[in-house]
């Protein structure tokens, strides 16, 4: 009978040095790191680990976060390195003395980054070319066969870059091209933001990213594959548990047990009856099945399923072997049908039957530098965005299949993912070899990832349809040939509509698979009326106001931002001298290196110089002036957006996920929270905007000629228009309350319930129109509708009134009022430490709570203050002698 299995973790005495590159040293070219030899052996700072981590450990490059130091580590990518450890025989013969029992040692590489040759004992057993694919190789005659006897297992990674551009110039009849980056990372299977993007630095790294594990073993669970349908009336669901074994001996037995929590809610047995066969199934009705669901739509109780291979030894059963997987059972659909009153179809998520609007964010890696990256820091950006009222995350194609820590945390906050298969911004080659490492990667990762229930939709790449229309390269939707588009100059089409559709119909049925992101049904990736667009005409393309963001909606936008500088405390962590840096000030060439986005000074400069009344000076200000204009932007995005989600029918926008909610170094960027999980000023707008119950104001003037030509006797009207959006799943009876100030005066000059007496019900999980309005003035024609604040209340009629809703609307341009500086501005903190309570006498735009201890939260920020109202804020970790400051538009 086999015994049972033995798992190594090769994680201990391992080293690493630079390699000689025959290329000739040279102080100017800094092709070595000060004070590093060849083969020089230093041990690693960590493991798993890559090479930046380790030369910084040693103080052997700077820290390339800090200044310009990026410039100064573009040596270590086109340098090579190697790495090397000792380990230890273990025994292979097998323990109960069978000397009929055949077992075999296998080294398990989880990811080596990436162009990667490995020697044991100085045989060479593998040659690596894709990061994202894990191996799996049979060293049992090369591994020493005494136990106790040392092996010497050595991995030379060679630079990608260089690797690439020899990938280039060896298929010079591909059409190559990209955005952001280089040429050569479309032929190397690599996170490709390791070559620089408009958010990050290049900073091409190498290494034993992921562990490295010995293996001594007959026979294994190779897999384990849940699959599960929930039925369409939730009552009951049906779960089929497959284990695939490696090396079957057909005597075994797998004994599959489902959890939940602490009881054991189902098992069975299954005895394996031919060596032919590697996979045993056993299938489960469960009745009344605990569902997962998003946040705030339920709770997200997730059953453990084992799986465990059995051996027959004395008439009893010996445990061999063994896989754990958490997962959830839910009805997940991507619903695209047509829609009343408008044309195209709709494009949005229903999870056990409820529509969800997607409000969320796209997803970068956290750190240019992957395996420093905590699972307790992955379970704290996920927590920011469950806290920020965000439904969906997108895991954006240019980065990595992320671990699994991620995805669990996700399953365990309710949080969807979309998925990107990694192809990012450009035309990627369909040579022979790396159709067969892709076809090879998807398989790899869709079987790690497919068993957790946050994961509701597969896209086959970023922007890639968007490239190939920028130049013309060919696609004829029409034609289905698959054979037919290798021979165009968009082969990739072979992989996002042949390769990846069919693994994912073969591994994961049940869950979506789009071919894109943005794509429609083969359309033009602009159409907003099919599939997900990308809405970039504000800040790139036409450069619109972000007022006009109804205009600029689509059936789901899955990518649209604005940038703003971070917090000063992370600039300053940035700066090589900190606070006393002479490069402390917006425009200095230190903090513009901080930006890696083409033209970005003009951009921001032109959406300021729109809105605000601004100076660079003193920085803190300036800042301020960004995340402002950020958190208005983002705001109007999804508050107009969501104003489309009017219900069965008509959800003529489905969802509305920001670029980007984080960083992966300290950076000016589209981010709302920054790289050492700062928020900015847009997160809590955002927030808001996401909350269970909102409302809504625009406010639009409308100009009536009194006759053909005149240009002088005009008719001049400005209305607003108000409505409310319940994400809720209950009916909501409410009053609005609408009240009116004078911006410069602080009078209150209106206040009415404008609703019907008995009150306005705002149906479930859509938008509702509430009203369509004149500004109030007390006198029309005078020009007071330029100075009149209009806030919008919903009160809730079963609560005896409580405001469940706000919305402060202003004219704008902000930058034409005539903003008063507050002379009764409060912000004082209760005396039991739970909240702030903010007041003023006259309006006040954007109040922003300041702290210099990050430990202490604010649950909401960046507030417009009106008269005769305390707004309060809910706070967490402040202490006695906390201390919180204000700022605001037009403090200075």
């Amino acid at each position: 009978m086999p015994s049972p299995k033995i798992s190594i973790s090769i994680d201990q005495n391992w080293q690493f040095a630079q390699l000689p590159d025959g290329k000739p040293a040279s102080s100017n070219t800094n092709s070595r790191g000060q004070g590093l030899e060849y083969n020089r052996f230093l041990p690693v700072s960590q493991f798993p680990t890559n090479i930046h981590l380790d030369l910084l450990h040693h103080n052997l490059i700077p820290d390339p976060f800090i200044g310009k130091n990026e410039l100064d580590v573009q040596w270590v990518g086109e340098a090579r390195w190697i790495y090397k450890t000792i380990f230890t025989s273990p025994s292979i013969s097998p323990d109960n003395g069978d000397k009929n029992e055949k077992r075999k040692a296998i080294l398990a590489f989880d990811g080596l980054d990436t162009f990667a040759t490995v020697r044991l004992n100085g045989k060479v057993i593998l040659e690596s070319d894709n990061m994202f694919l894990p191996h799996r190789v049979d060293i049992t005659e090369t591994l020493k066969s005494a136990e106790g006897e040392e092996n010497e297992l050595v991995i030379e990674f060679d630079s990608a870059y260089l690797r690439g551009w020899e990938l280039v110039e060896k298929h010079p009849d591909h059409k190559w091209g990209c955005w952001n980056g280089d040429n050569s990372r479309l032929a190397v299977r690599k996170a490709q933001y390791h070559w620089g993007w408009d958010w990050g630095p290049n900073l091409n790294t190498c290494g034993p990213w992921r562990p490295i594990t010995l293996e001594i073993y007959e026979t294994r669970l190779a897999d384990l594959n849940i699959q599960s349908v929930v039925d369409k009336s939730l009552s009951s669901a049906e779960v089929t548990v497959t284990a695939e074994l490696e090396d079957s001996t057909g005597s075994e037995a797998v004994q599959f047990d489902i959890f939940l929590g602490e009881e054991k809610v189902a098992s069975e047995t299954v005895s394996n009856t031919s060596e032919s066969s590697n996979k045993i199934s056993a299938s489960f009705h469960l009745p009344n099945p605990s569902l997962w669901y998003p946040i705030r739509y339920g709770p997200q109780p997730l059953y453990t399923i084992t799986a465990t291979l059995l051996a027959n030894k004395d008439h009893e059963r010996v445990i061999i072997d063994s896989i754990t997987k958490r997962t959830g059972l839910r009805l997940a659909s991507l619903v695209q049908r047509p829609l009343q009153d408008q044309p195209g179809t709709s494009f949005f998520f229903s999870i056990n039957n409820i529509p969800v609007f997607c409000g969320g964010s796209d997803w970068i890696p956290a750190d240019n530098f992957i395996p420093r990256i905590t699972s307790q820091k992955y379970h704290d950006w996920i927590n920011l965005l469950a806290e920020g009222n965000q439904f969906m995350v997108r895991v954006w194609g240019g980065g990595i299949y992320e671990e699994q820590a991620f995805y669990d945390a996700c399953d365990e906050q309710g949080i969807l993912v979309w998925q990107d298969f990694m192809f990012g911004c450009g035309n990627y080659p369909a040579f022979p070899e790396i159709l067969s490492s892709i076809r090879e990667e998807a398989v790899a990762n869709v079987k790690l990832l497919r068993h957790h229930p946050s994961i509701v939709i597969w896209a086959g790449n970023n922007e890639d349809y968007q490239y190939q229309e920028s130049e013309h390269l060919t696609y004829n939707y029409e034609d289905k040939n698959p054979d037919n588009w290798l021979k165009t100059d968009f082969p990739a089409r072979y992989i996002y509509e042949k390769i990846l559709p069919d693994v994912c119909a073969d591994l994961i049925p049940s869950v979506p698979y789009h071919p894109g992101s943005p794509w429609g049904a083969g359309k033009d990736t602009h159409d907003p009326t099919v599939g997900d667009i990308h809405q970039w005409n504000v800040w790139h393309g036409t450069q619109e106001k972000y007022q006009n963001f109804d205009k600029l909606v689509g059936r789901f936008v899955s990518e649209f931002g604005m940038q703003a500088f971070p917090n000063v405390k992370t600039i300053d962590a940035y700066l090589p001298l900190g606070r006393d840096d002479p490069d402390r000030y917006p425009q200095s060439s230190t903090v513009d290196f901080h930006n890696k986005a083409d033209g970005h000074e003009r951009r921001i400069a032109l959406y300021l110089v729109e809105n605000f009344r601004y100076a660079p000076d003193p920085i803190e200000q300036f800042v301020y002036c960004t995340q402002l204009m950020q958190g208005e932007c983002l705001a109007s995005a999804y508050r107009l957006w969501k104003r489309e989600w009017k219900g069965p029918g008509r959800e003529y926008c489905g969802g509305a996920l920001v670029w980007q909610i984080n960083d992966c170094w300290p950076v000016t960027s589209w981010s709302i929270v920054d790289y050492y999980l700062r928020p900015k000023l847009a997160y809590y707008t955002v927030k808001r905007e996401m909350a269970p119950v909102s409302c809504g104001i625009t406010r639009k003037e409308h100009r009536y000629p009194r006759d053909k030509h005149t240009r002088v006797f005009v008719d001049v009207e400005t209305v607003i228009e108000i409505w409310g959006s319940n994400l809720t799943l209950e009916d909501k009876k409410v009053d609005c309350l609408v009240r009116a100030w004078d911006v410069e005066t602080g009078e209150e000059t209106y206040s009415e319930v404008v609703n019907k007496e008995g009150g306005l019900e705002l149906p479930e999980n859509r938008s509702t129109e509430i009203i369509k309005m004149k500004v109030p003035v007390r006198k029309e024609k005078t020009g007071e509708e330029g100075r009149t604040v209009v806030a919008a209340y919903l009160l809730d009629k079963e609560s005896g009134g409580k405001q469940i809703a706000r919305y402060v609307n202003w004219p704008e341009p902000l930058k034409y009022l005539h903003l008063q500086k507050p002379k009764e501005l409060k912000a004082v903190l209760r005396e039991d430490l739970q909240a702030v309570e903010i007041s003023a006498e006259v309006p006040v735009k954007g109040v922003a709570l300041e702290c210099e201890d990050d430990g202490v939260v604010l649950e909401d920020n960046l507030i417009d203050i009106v008269p005769g109202e305390v707004v309060t804020v809910g706070v967490k970790g402040a202490k006695k002698d906390t201390e919180i400051g204000v700022r605001y538009l037009g403090m200075l």
